[in-house]
């Protein structure tokens, strides 16, 4: 899940280096979903250190990021209608901010506590665009007109609960299957018709979404669900293992962040963070503090440290920090760290 913040800023913020012709961001997170960008130098190329606003758009309210390929930048936003509303996936140019084309399917904002509006980030793969909406429907369009292969409805065609605050995951694409954090442990759809293959449960699903791994030279998945932290076959949505992680009302709703035979994991409310060391049949817990509480905010792991927003959503007394990855001591990182290596957010 996202951080709290408008579409209409976050748009304006993330093209706002539109001109520099960047590399594609197909998903949530990045293409490898750890946050990262292979780009480096930016700040050698903003004037006096700073972007330059290329353009703005009004995309509406939510709490999507955004997807960039091929020169267009796809997002999802509410009208604001808590009755009879809207969702809307757009398509934009990338150059210009002008709509390409645009999607629309029922779907009331649903504020509770919060603004309301989707919270899943459009996935790009292979021509075609997949959504989440916040009550189950899920479509695949085609990314070059908007025009729908096809949709489901996880809740009402699969029983499966809806969590508290909506479903909120992205889609992961895992050789023709599209793999969704709905459901007790995820399910998974033909990404090419939407028929469902596998389904691990109908209880109320995390807030996160799936994150691909390597384990024992397999594609793995690891999914934040209500109430554990579990790993997946993509192919058969058969466990690989599993450790609970409670949270109050269980809100876990950031991602797991995996680099090499480490796994963290970080929930707000007090939780805390902890790192486990997966490289085994069965993860062993490495530390565990409560310096970094991450509310939704997902971390980043680079060069042995893990980064991340300690802080519930809407605090304003939130806070930066950095973890030594392998202890959970609190560091220090260098002015330099950032501009010298490659961009990383770990705000989602």
């Amino acid at each position: 899940m996202r951080s709290p913040k408008s579409l209409v800023a976050l748009a304006a913020l993330c093209l706002s280096i539109a001109d520099l012709r960047g590399a594609d961001w197909p998903r949530y997170r990045g293409p490898n979903q750890d946050g990262i960008s292979t780009e480096k130098d930016w700040l050698g190329e903003w004037a006096g250190g700073q972007p330059r606003r290329v353009w703005k758009a009004n995309v509406g309210i939510g709490f999507s990021s955004v997807a960039v390929v091929g020169g267009r930048v796809y997002t999802v936003g509410s009208d604001g209608k808590k009755k009879g509303g809207k969702d809307t996936v757009l398509c934009l140019n990338e150059a210009t901010g002008e709509v390409v084309w645009s999607f629309a399917y029922d779907q009331d904002l649903d504020p509770k506590y919060y603004e309301g509006g989707p919270g899943a980030t459009p996935t790009v793969s292979d021509g075609r665009v997949y959504t989440v909406g916040r009550h189950g429907a899920v479509h695949c369009l085609d990314a070059t007109d908007g025009k729908a292969v096809w949709s489901r409805d996880v809740h009402k065609d699969l029983g499966l609960e809806i969590p508290d605050w909506g479903f909120n995951g992205s889609v992961d694409i895992e050789d023709g299957l599209a793999i969704l954090n709905v459901g007790t442990f995820g399910i998974a759809l033909d990404k090419m018709t939407g028929k469902e293959v596998w389904v691990s449960g109908k209880s109320g699903s995390g807030y996160g979404s799936p994150v691909p791994f390597r384990r024992n030279g397999q594609r793995a998945l690891a999914l934040f669900a209500a109430m554990h932290v579990v790993a997946i076959d993509p192919k058969t949505g058969r466990q690989l293992w599993r450790f609970p992680r409670k949270t109050d009302w269980n809100v876990n709703a950031s991602d797991p962040v995996i680099s090499g035979d480490v796994l963290w994991v970080s929930s707000g409310y007090g939780t805390g963070g902890a790192a486990y060391d997966i490289g085994g049949d069965q993860p062993r817990q490495l530390w565990f503090n409560k310096e970094i509480r991450a509310h939704m905010a997902s971390s980043v792991v680079m060069g042995g440290s893990v980064y991340g927003v300690d802080g519930q959503g809407g605090d304003k007394n939130s806070r930066l920090k950095c973890l030594d990855l392998k202890t959970g001591a609190v560091r220090r990182p260098r002015p330099a760290t950032f501009r010298r290596r490659r961009m990383a957010a770990c705000c989602g």
